[in-house]
């Protein structure tokens, strides 16, 4: 299929989102320490899909200018704080060396040289929580049946909970 005739130096009339998102966020990022949005847009491929749910890079840290007093020294990489949620800042911690990597790959430089975690909920909230479904008949009765022995009625209904959570799919 041959394109249409568009005279020279004139510009289609529909343009891509991402041409006109960059430069609206470009002086929010640039207040972050991030000289371009790349860390943040692609931070599910840099770390995995795992880890992107639990966590959110939040700014980018260079050590101040004064700390360089030898112009022959190559500059000092930046700080990368990571906002984490819940339990798997541990995991976050044993990974930053990868996690370092992989960021610097992906940029083509030795950008980051360390990364500072800070353990809370994630700006957006939870991303990719999953809805959870009531357990099924099933579940409930084996759950009613493993807290069988419990005197303490609610002791009973709160066991039989868990356990159709635990036993059942749901």
């Amino acid at each position: 299929m041959k394109a249409p005739f568009r005279p020279a130096g004139k510009r289609p009339w529909s343009r891509a989102l991402g041409e006109f998102v960059t430069p609206l966020i470009a002086p929010v990022m640039a207040k972050q320490g991030f000289g371009e949005s790349d860390i943040i847009m692609h931070w599910p491929e840099i770390v995995g899909a795992r880890l992107a749910q639990v966590s959110e890079p939040m700014r980018l840290q260079w050590p101040p200018q004064g700390s360089q007093r030898d112009p022959a020294k190559p500059k000092e990489p930046a700080t990368l704080h990571v906002r984490v949620d819940g339990g798997l800042a541990i995991e976050m911690q044993h990974m930053s060396g990868v996690i370092i990597e992989r960021v610097n790959a992906h940029l083509g430089w030795r950008c980051v040289g360390r990364i500072a975690i800070k353990q809370g909920p994630l700006a957006g909230g939870r991303r990719g929580k999953k809805k959870r479904t009531a357990p099924d008949a099933a579940a409930l009765a084996l759950g009613a049946e493993a807290a069988q022995g419990v005197s303490d009625e609610a002791l009973r209904a709160a066991l039989a909970r868990l356990g159709a959570r635990v036993l059942g799919k749901g």
